[in-house]
Protein backbone atom coordinates (compact mmCIF):
# COMPACT_ATOMS: atom_id res chain seq x y z
CA UNK A 1 0.00 0.00 0.00
CA UNK A 2 1.39 3.43 -1.49
CA UNK A 3 1.13 6.67 0.87
CA UNK A 4 -1.45 8.75 0.55
CA UNK A 5 -0.50 11.76 -2.26
CA UNK A 6 -0.03 14.58 0.12
CA UNK A 7 -1.14 18.07 -0.17
CA UNK A 8 0.60 19.97 -2.97
CA UNK A 9 2.93 22.86 -1.43
CA UNK A 10 2.78 25.71 -4.04
CA UNK A 11 6.30 27.68 -3.97
CA UNK A 12 3.98 30.26 -2.03
CA UNK A 13 3.44 27.87 0.90
CA UNK A 14 7.05 26.47 0.94
CA UNK A 15 8.72 30.17 0.74
CA UNK A 16 6.30 31.22 3.69
CA UNK A 17 7.19 27.98 5.66
CA UNK A 18 10.94 28.37 5.26
CA UNK A 19 10.53 32.21 6.54
CA UNK A 20 8.02 31.02 9.90
CA UNK A 21 11.12 27.78 10.51
CA UNK A 22 13.71 30.67 10.37
CA UNK A 23 11.62 33.73 12.42
CA UNK A 24 11.22 31.07 15.01
CA UNK A 25 14.55 30.21 15.62
CA UNK A 26 15.82 33.87 15.43
CA UNK A 27 13.01 34.65 17.69
CA UNK A 28 14.18 31.82 20.20
CA UNK A 29 17.57 33.30 20.19
CA UNK A 30 16.20 36.30 21.67
CA UNK A 31 13.33 35.51 23.46
CA UNK A 32 13.80 31.60 24.16
CA UNK A 33 10.52 30.67 23.40
CA UNK A 34 9.19 29.66 19.61
CA UNK A 35 7.65 32.26 17.48
CA UNK A 36 3.98 31.74 17.29
CA UNK A 37 2.97 32.63 13.14
CA UNK A 38 0.07 34.89 13.08
CA UNK A 39 -3.08 32.83 11.45
CA UNK A 40 -4.47 35.77 9.80
CA UNK A 41 -1.12 35.50 7.43
CA UNK A 42 -1.49 32.03 6.34
CA UNK A 43 -2.88 30.69 3.56
CA UNK A 44 -5.67 27.61 3.90
CA UNK A 45 -2.82 24.85 3.33
CA UNK A 46 -0.70 26.33 6.16
CA UNK A 47 -3.67 26.48 8.64
CA UNK A 48 -4.74 22.91 7.91
CA UNK A 49 -3.38 20.13 10.08
CA UNK A 50 0.30 18.98 9.25
CA UNK A 51 3.35 17.16 10.01
CA UNK A 52 6.80 17.82 9.32
CA UNK A 53 10.10 17.83 10.10
CA UNK A 54 13.10 20.44 10.40
CA UNK A 55 16.61 19.31 9.96
CA UNK A 56 19.58 21.95 10.32
CA UNK A 57 22.47 21.29 8.49
CA UNK A 58 25.74 23.24 9.79
CA UNK A 59 28.49 23.58 7.79
CA UNK A 60 26.41 20.40 5.81
CA UNK A 61 26.52 18.56 8.61
CA UNK A 62 23.90 17.30 10.41
CA UNK A 63 22.98 20.41 13.68
CA UNK A 64 19.77 18.86 14.81
CA UNK A 65 16.71 17.49 13.24
CA UNK A 66 13.10 16.84 15.03
CA UNK A 67 9.70 16.57 13.68
CA UNK A 68 6.19 15.24 14.21
CA UNK A 69 4.81 11.97 12.66
CA UNK A 70 1.03 12.88 13.10
CA UNK A 71 -0.71 16.05 11.81
CA UNK A 72 -2.34 17.23 15.03
CA UNK A 73 -1.92 21.00 14.71
CA UNK A 74 -1.64 23.47 12.34
CA UNK A 75 1.37 23.32 9.57
CA UNK A 76 2.81 26.60 10.16
CA UNK A 77 2.72 26.48 13.41
CA UNK A 78 3.91 22.08 13.26
CA UNK A 79 6.98 24.35 11.20
CA UNK A 80 7.81 26.81 13.69
CA UNK A 81 7.58 24.36 16.66
CA UNK A 82 9.63 21.77 15.36
CA UNK A 83 12.73 24.55 13.92
CA UNK A 84 12.67 25.71 17.23
CA UNK A 85 13.13 22.02 18.93
CA UNK A 86 15.73 21.24 15.95
CA UNK A 87 17.77 24.31 17.23
CA UNK A 88 17.33 24.07 21.03
CA UNK A 89 16.12 20.27 22.44
CA UNK A 90 17.59 18.19 19.90
CA UNK A 91 18.97 15.43 22.69
CA UNK A 92 22.26 14.98 20.66
CA UNK A 93 23.14 18.66 20.27
CA UNK A 94 23.96 21.15 22.56
CA UNK A 95 21.25 24.58 21.90
CA UNK A 96 22.14 26.76 18.84
CA UNK A 97 24.15 29.56 19.62
CA UNK A 98 24.10 33.03 17.83
CA UNK A 99 27.21 32.47 16.42
CA UNK A 100 26.34 28.97 14.20
CA UNK A 101 23.08 30.12 13.42
CA UNK A 102 25.10 32.22 10.60
CA UNK A 103 26.26 28.89 9.69
CA UNK A 104 23.04 26.57 9.74
CA UNK A 105 20.30 26.03 6.32
CA UNK A 106 17.35 24.87 7.32
CA UNK A 107 15.15 21.83 5.30
CA UNK A 108 11.81 21.21 5.55
CA UNK A 109 10.07 18.16 4.77
CA UNK A 110 6.61 17.83 5.24
CA UNK A 111 4.92 14.60 5.41
CA UNK A 112 1.79 12.93 3.87
CA UNK A 113 -0.07 10.55 6.16
CA UNK A 114 1.75 7.20 7.10
CA UNK A 115 -0.05 4.02 6.16
CA UNK A 116 0.31 0.44 7.92
CA UNK A 117 2.42 -1.59 5.46
CA UNK A 118 2.17 -5.40 6.69
CA UNK A 119 5.39 -7.51 5.65
CA UNK A 120 5.79 -11.03 7.13
CA UNK A 121 9.96 -10.30 7.27
CA UNK A 122 12.30 -7.92 6.60
CA UNK A 123 13.00 -9.53 3.03
CA UNK A 124 9.27 -8.63 2.35
CA UNK A 125 9.59 -5.29 3.72
CA UNK A 126 12.30 -4.75 1.31
CA UNK A 127 10.76 -5.92 -1.96
CA UNK A 128 8.14 -2.79 -1.10
CA UNK A 129 10.55 -0.27 -0.08
CA UNK A 130 11.04 2.86 -2.58
CA UNK A 131 14.47 4.01 -1.80
CA UNK A 132 14.53 7.90 -1.86
CA UNK A 133 10.54 7.78 -1.83
CA UNK A 134 9.49 5.80 0.94
CA UNK A 135 10.38 7.19 5.13
CA UNK A 136 9.65 4.08 7.29
CA UNK A 137 7.66 3.79 11.30
CA UNK A 138 9.24 1.04 12.86
CA UNK A 139 7.60 0.10 16.01
CA UNK A 140 8.04 -2.84 18.34
CA UNK A 141 6.00 -2.79 21.52
CA UNK A 142 7.26 0.82 23.12
CA UNK A 143 9.58 1.01 20.65
CA UNK A 144 9.69 3.26 17.85
CA UNK A 145 11.74 4.87 15.14
CA UNK A 146 11.61 6.41 12.23
CA UNK A 147 13.95 7.51 8.92
CA UNK A 148 13.01 9.91 6.81
CA UNK A 149 13.15 9.21 2.84
CA UNK A 150 16.23 11.68 2.70
CA UNK A 151 17.68 9.22 4.84
CA UNK A 152 18.06 6.81 1.53
CA UNK A 153 20.84 9.62 0.55
CA UNK A 154 23.35 8.34 3.38
CA UNK A 155 21.82 4.78 3.56
CA UNK A 156 21.13 3.45 0.08
CA UNK A 157 21.07 -0.25 0.77
CA UNK A 158 17.77 -1.28 1.97
CA UNK A 159 19.07 -4.05 4.51
CA UNK A 160 21.23 -1.33 5.88
CA UNK A 161 18.76 1.27 5.84
CA UNK A 162 16.48 -1.15 7.98
CA UNK A 163 18.75 -2.52 10.29
CA UNK A 164 20.12 1.13 11.63
CA UNK A 165 16.42 2.00 11.91
CA UNK A 166 16.05 -1.45 14.21
CA UNK A 167 19.21 -0.06 15.84
CA UNK A 168 17.60 2.98 16.27
CA UNK A 169 14.42 1.73 17.88
CA UNK A 170 16.97 0.13 19.94
CA UNK A 171 16.97 -3.34 18.94
CA UNK A 172 19.63 -5.24 17.65
CA UNK A 173 20.03 -5.21 13.45
CA UNK A 174 19.24 -8.62 12.94
CA UNK A 175 16.06 -8.92 14.91
CA UNK A 176 12.83 -9.39 13.18
CA UNK A 177 9.60 -10.63 15.28
CA UNK A 178 6.06 -10.68 14.53
CA UNK A 179 6.13 -7.98 17.14
CA UNK A 180 7.38 -5.76 14.50
CA UNK A 181 5.04 -3.00 12.55
CA UNK A 182 5.90 -0.66 9.42
CA UNK A 183 4.53 2.34 8.45
CA UNK A 184 5.26 4.06 4.91
CA UNK A 185 5.32 7.52 4.23
CA UNK A 186 6.68 10.31 1.95
CA UNK A 187 7.46 13.24 2.08
CA UNK A 188 7.71 16.97 -0.15
CA UNK A 189 11.24 18.51 1.15
CA UNK A 190 12.57 21.74 0.73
Amino acid sequence: MEPMPSTELSVEDQQALRQIARASIEYALENGKPLRPDPAELSEVLLAPGACFVTLLQDGSLRGCIGSLEAVRPLAEDVAENAFAAAFRDPRFSSLSKSEWDRCEIEISVLTPAVDLPVSSEEDLVEHLVPGKHGVILKCGSRRATYLPSVWEMLPDPYQFIGELKRKAGLPREYWGADIKIEIYSAIKF
